[in-house]
């Protein structure tokens, strides 16, 4: 047995710490958090100091077992868990929960994954900081009891299943806030003036005035006075200007710039970031800290001189701006400033040279430019127009790194650079033109931009902000737009060989690809929220709870205090709404039915939005039908929800069988018996007639034909949400590009049929085919056990090639849910 037991989190950085530690180590990983607050109940004594009820998962039992075995012979316990709150808490549990020898029992901190890093943690080993801890357990516990309290508020007020949760219902507001800003804002049309000129020698750049014309008549009177004139250069004044480098990444401006130019969700940045930082290629991806050590900034500045050259490096030091910037001492930086692209897999190998080109170009020169600004004047009246340019006369920290624009930073044309000219030159105007533009709305957050916004308001740290994002998305209370948008007409003068002619052009607005959209269900939750408990939505006081766990963390507050002050506030508000408000249902009256007088609303229903004509109170029951994909309840017109009463409409017979057009939740189909035939982008289920189905129809006949048999069972192919595939014996085989989809041969087939055959194989642990369950190889080195379509996730920290039949039966039967006995009482009622 090694004299040393270091415990870290995670298995990856198990690994790659025990490359740097002899054979006096033994790395083992606590798999996160080895005792936590109960699942399925509040966990909290509120009547005695909010004590918190931490248990040991199931799950995590056999592992406790293994670290208290291995404790128990090791000379001395490194506890190596990450250097922020949670990772303070992580330490504290397994001292806890392993009832470590405190005198053998060291705790270590490091911001990288290196050989350097590990051993200077270990030659400078500290007590576990308890104010760290506390920090942590008044988070764990305020949201445990904001969560626990208001969800079955939710349950009794709105619907069954809902949840809430402190920072996550904050994010949501904002989002919904943000909807309603779109919604009522009325576009205001103006025209912009641009011309093109053409100077002495040749060379063309357009110009623009600084000034606009609220009709189309004022900005067609503007250029006739233009007929006839004779333009010049007026004045033209050029000043030197600097850019400086972005400080280097935190993990908010990571997750900003990685949306922008990578494209990555914030979930999918901080798993890759984690990757990098486990393999010991970044420092510690959780932190608000623009820091680079003095060790970071001499290696930055080698690699520069050695790249660049000496007048590109400037050595900087920057200071965060962010309240309370978490314990992580150091931006998210490279460990080895030489190592510009190391070989990894594509998604890390991207982040990863975004990371060291912020951090390399932050240790650059400035960029010296020359700002030229030209204006021109014409014969014929007094306006001028100007034209602005920039010329790099020393490239600097952009010949690395030039930071990523929002969209509503693009919205204007970038300058570019302008030809030579002096005072008093003629110019040759080629067109002028006067086109309409209108004012935009907000532009919805994007999950980047939101993260950007929830840091200036002072909500979430670092290690918040991916969770609250997916967690607002998982409970469908926000969602991806997917609207492409619509068609604007809009109008364009111009001026050219002394006559003013007309263009009618369009464009797209309204787009919310990608966007972070509220969902009805979202809109409805928000708003109850916000009229019951507006304390804990308002933005001030979410930041205000932020700043109380940061003076806990400093020691500068009790943990207890801020819960029982917080407590006494909110637990009275809980039980008067539970008691005395009112259901909310986001209910709207659209009209009367014109046959049978009665009452047509829109509604959130058990199953989602719908529209129902009639009421409860009435003899005959009311009738409903569900909102489509596109609608919302609080944009749906009379007209649109009448039209619903007539889905599903029938459309004839084809081949004996009945045809029918109708909306599902993948979209308008077609269902012709037993088969449903998806209608193409743009056909809707209102519209489509019997002839357009026949033809779907006979599309999806002929594509799910079989293209060949292999060991006398049909082949047929299709394209699905991962592309395309063939299917074989109920397997849906993939098939990848290597292969000619439209032509794939026998041997194509069964090479395919084969290598998938092979996979299964080599996926199956272990079996119990009379029982109908077998173990299989998941994703992430995870194990599933699977009986028919029930599939239980095997704890990481449990070897799956060990567990028993006993043991996966009595897995299976407590996922699958026990039906309920029917008593003769309950037949009657």
């Amino acid at each position: 047995m090694a004299k040393n037991l270091v415990i870290v989190e995670s298995p990856a950085k198990a690994k790659t710490i025990e490359k740097f530690l002899g054979k006096d180590y033994k790395v083992e990983s606590s798999f996160g958090h080895i005792a936590d607050l109960p699942s399925k109940e509040l966990g909290v004594d509120v009547d005695n100091d909010f004590e918190p009820k931490y248990i040991v998962d199931k799950d995590k039992k056999a592992l406790v077992k293994k670290l208290k075995d291995l404790a128990a012979k090791a000379e001395t316990i490194w506890l190596a868990s990450d250097e922020d709150r949670e990772g303070e808490a992580i330490s504290w549990h397994l001292v806890e929960t392993l009832g470590l020898d405190k005198s053998k029992t060291k705790r270590i901190v490091f911001n990288s994954i290196t050989k350097s890093a590990i051993q200077k943690a270990i030659e400078n080993p500290r007590e576990i900081n308890y104010n760290l801890v506390n920090a942590q357990q008044a988070r764990r516990v305020l949201d445990r009891l904001v969560g626990y309290q208001l969800s079955p508020v939710l349950w009794k007020k709105i619907k069954p299943g809902l949840s809430a949760g402190r920072v996550q219902s904050v994010a949501v507001r904002l989002i919904v806030e943000r909807e309603r800003d779109i919604d009522v804002f009325v576009p205001e049309g103006s025209f912009k003036i641009s011309a093109e000129f053409k100077t002495e020698d040749g060379n063309i750049f357009t110009a623009k005035l600084n000034k606009t014309f609220p009709s189309k008549k004022e900005a067609e009177s503007f250029l006739k006075k233009n007929i006839g004139a004779d333009f010049s250069v007026g004045s033209l004044d050029k000043k030197p200007a600097k850019k400086s480098p972005s400080a280097p990444f935190t993990t908010s401006t990571l997750q900003q710039e990685a949306s922008r130019k990578l494209y990555f969700s914030v979930g999918r940045t901080m798993q890759v970031a984690q990757r990098l930082y486990e393999a010991g290629l970044i420092t510690y991806m959780r932190t608000d800290s623009v820091n680079l050590s003095g060790e970071a900034i001499n290696a930055a500045k080698d690699a520069i001189i050695d790249n660049y050259g000496e007048k590109y490096s400037s050595v900087r030091n920057f200071k965060g701006k962010t309240k309370g910037a978490q314990e992580a001492h150091e931006a998210i930086r490279p460990t080895d400033m030489t190592r510009q692209s190391p070989s990894l897999e594509r998604d890390q190998s991207k982040l990863y040279e975004l990371i060291w080109k912020r951090t390399i170009a932050s240790q650059m020169s400035d960029a010296q430019l020359e700002r030229t600004n030209v204006k021109i004047k014409a014969s014929t009246h007094s306006e001028e127009f100007t034209a602005n340019g920039e010329v790099i006369k020393f490239d600097g920290f952009l010949k690395v790194y030039m930071e990523g624009l929002d969209e509503e930073d693009t919205a204007e044309e970038q300058e570019g650079m302008l030809p030579a000219m002096t005072v008093g030159d003629a110019l040759l105007n080629q067109y002028i033109t006067a086109t309409e533009r209108f004012t935009r709305p907000p532009y919805r957050f994007t999950e980047a931009s939101l993260v950007k916004k929830l840091e200036e308001l002072g909500i979430g740290r670092p290690s918040t902000y991916a969770p609250t994002i997916s967690t607002i998305q998982n409970r469908g209370y926000v969602e991806k737009g997917s609207v492409e948008g619509v068609e604007r007409k809009y109008a364009q003068l111009v001026l050219e060989s002394g006559t003013v002619k007309e263009k009618g052009l369009t464009e797209t607005i309204g787009s919310d690809k990608g966007k972070m959209v509220p969902t009805d269900i979202g809109i409805i939750v928000n708003d109850f929220l916000v009229s019951h408990f507006a304390n804990i939505l308002d933005y001030n006081f979410t930041a205000k709870v932020e700043e109380d766990f940061d003076e806990i963390a400093e020691g500068h507050e009790d943990w207890q205090k801020v819960m029982k002050d917080f407590y006494k506030d909110f637990h009275p508000v809980v039980l008067d709404v539970e008691e005395n408000a009112d259901r909310a249902s986001g209910e709207r009256i659209l009209g009367t039915d014109p046959k049978s007088g009665r009452q047509v609303s829109v509604r959130l229903g058990r199953f989602g939005p719908m529209v129902q004509m009639g009421t409860a109170e009435e003899e005959e029951k009311p009738v409903f039908a569900s909102l489509l994909p596109e609608q919302s309840l609080n944009t749906i017109t009379y007209d649109e929800a009448m039209e619903l009463f007539t889905l599903p409409r029938k459309l004839g017979v084809y081949e004996g069988e009945e045809v029918e057009a109708n909306v599902g939740r993948f979209g308008p189909y077609v269902r012709f018996g037993k088969k449903f035939v998806s209608l193409e982008k743009g056909e809707s289920a209102f519209d489509v007639d019997i002839d357009r189905a026949i033809t779907l129809i006979k599309q999806k006949q002929k594509a799910d034909a079989p293209i060949a048999n292999y060991e006398d069972k049909e082949v047929t192919k299709g394209t699905g949400r991962f592309g395309p595939f063939i299917k074989w014996d109920g397997m849906f085989i993939n098939v990848n590009k290597k292969y000619d989809f439209d032509n794939l041969s026998q041997q194509d087939i069964e090479e395919l049929i084969e290598a998938k055959k092979q996979k299964e194989i080599d996926k199956l642990i272990q079996e119990w085919p009379e029982e109908g369950i077998r173990i299989e190889k998941a994703r992430w080195g995870r194990h599933n056990i699977i009986k028919g379509k029930t599939k239980v996730e095997i704890a990481k920290s449990v070897d799956a090639t060990k567990v028993s039949l006993e043991e996966a039966k009595a897995l299976i039967e407590k996922k699958t849910p026990k039906k309920k006995k029917t008593t003769a009482k309950s037949k009657r009622k």
